[in-house]
């Protein structure tokens, strides 16, 4: 079965893979793969080698995005002839060229609301989320899947972090939940030649220049990064400006008071508190000696 038979329709919200100038084939025949790159054909049966060794009677619980990394796994899943059901924890805080490509090409994929929205959260714990303290993510991705084995994207190679992560775990945070990371040792050349090779249709943001396309204003990624989503998304910094000033006046902060203004600059910037403040100085140094 030649593995790019299987086309999604291009759209405004969407991309297909650009031709790379390679020679690139990529077929399955009796469970295997047959192509040029050696490292994608044993990646590719490792990841089929595993899932039908672990496949529950009740199918896999597929934790999607709509990412690079989750149309991957879902693609893997679904060439596998594994059960699984995907399902997809919106944020309110998502990119809404990914919703809509989500919505048209992975109709299946089951999306779920959360009980609280990303600001609500903020105004209830009275300060934004950072990289140390990620409380939006448990509240907010995480939900769901358990007494499941849940398959993700996440692979080594996203940050430090995860580096340390390995292929089958049990959740920190709901021991039910059994995961397996299917990608887990793919680098980012090896998904985007499987997406390419497979001519998989992907979300146009990436074509945008994100290199990651989850939530918006997420403390994990650069600051320049956020700056763009937010030129990109200018309403999602306004309501982040506005929800920390309604916390601000319920609990004003130690540093910044009720300054919400200088609160989101501090956010926005990726800089301990400390470095923040020094950085604020040498520019007023500097200012007063220009005048």
């Amino acid at each position: 079965m030649d593995l790019r038979t299987e086309q999604r329709p291009d759209a405004e919200t969407s991309r297909k893979p650009q031709d790379g100038g390679g020679t690139q084939e990529c077929a399955v025949e009796d469970g295997s793969v047959k192509q040029p790159n050696e490292r994608l054909a044993y990646l590719f049966e490792q990841a089929m080698e595993t899932l039908h060794r672990y496949e529950p009677p009740e199918g896999y619980y597929l934790a999607f995005s709509g990412g690079k990394d989750s149309i991957v796994a879902y693609d893997l899943l679904n060439r596998s002839g594994c059960r699984f059901d995907a399902h997809m924890n919106l944020t309110s805080v998502d990119p809404p060229e990914l919703l809509a490509y989500v919505k048209q090409y992975y109709p299946d994929v089951l999306r779920h609301r959360p009980e609280m929205t990303m600001f609500q959260l903020i105004e209830k714990r009275c300060f934004l989320p950072t990289a140390r303290s990620r409380y939006c993510c448990a509240v907010l991705k995480e939900r769901g899947g358990s007494n499941r084995i849940v398959v993700t994207g996440i692979r080594k190679a996203e940050s430090h972090r995860r580096s340390k992560r390995q292929m089958l775990e049990t959740s920190k945070t709901d021991k039910t939940k059994r995961m397996i990371h299917i990608i887990i040792d793919w680098k980012d050349k090896d998904v985007w030649q499987y997406i390419r090779t497979l001519n998989i249709t992907y979300c146009s943001l990436y074509d945008e220049g994100f290199k990651r396309i989850g939530c918006i204003g997420c403390p994990m990624i650069s600051s320049n990064l956020r700056c763009k989503q937010f030129q990109r998304w200018p309403r999602h910094k306004i309501a982040y400006r506005n929800t920390i000033a309604k916390a601000l006046k319920q609990k004003a902060s130690n540093y910044f008071g009720t300054d919400a203004d200088l609160y989101l600059d501090w956010w926005l910037s990726n800089m301990s508190i400390k470095a923040f403040f020094g950085a604020r100085e040498q520019t007023d140094i500097f200012q007063e000696e220009e005048q």
